[in-house]
């Protein structure tokens, strides 16, 4: 009985260790046309997992939304980027959370579809550090 009650402690913590959303660490790339370069930042954002269900019988008159790992904090931090001209603002600022939960997706500040190209992408030459 004993083991039992262990193995059920141990398959409850893991499952709840699986579904955790943390902050996470991530390199992104800045760049602006006009400057001809990307450079990359290291940032903190969300990632993780969250419960959620899909009912086979759906509610007529009710909505079910569906729970994502996102931010629940942000604030910017700015760079300058190099080798802009005299007539572009040179100042990037970009988004860092600092604190995450499991919520819905916020459609106004977020990209909620499939991956894009990925946070690392560049279009311009990249400044080697």
């Amino acid at each position: 009985m004993e083991k039992l009650f262990l193995c059920m402690v141990a398959l409850c913590s893991n499952m709840i260790l699986c579904s955790t959303c943390e902050l996470s660490n991530v390199t992104i790339a800045l760049e602006k046309e006009e400057c001809g370069v990307c450079i990359t930042v290291n940032a903190t954002w969300c990632s993780g997992y969250c419960h959620t269900k899909d009912p086979s019988m759906k509610p007529i008159f009710t909505t079910k939304v569906q729970r994502v790992c996102t931010y629940k904090e942000v604030i910017y931090e700015t760079v300058k980027l190099p080798g802009c001209p005299d007539n572009v603002d040179p100042y990037y600022s970009y988004p860092v959370a600092t604190e995450c939960h499991c919520g819905q997706c916020d459609m106004e500040t977020s990209d909620c579809t499939v991956r894009g190209l990925g946070p690392s992408y560049c279009t311009q030459r990249q400044e080697k550090e």
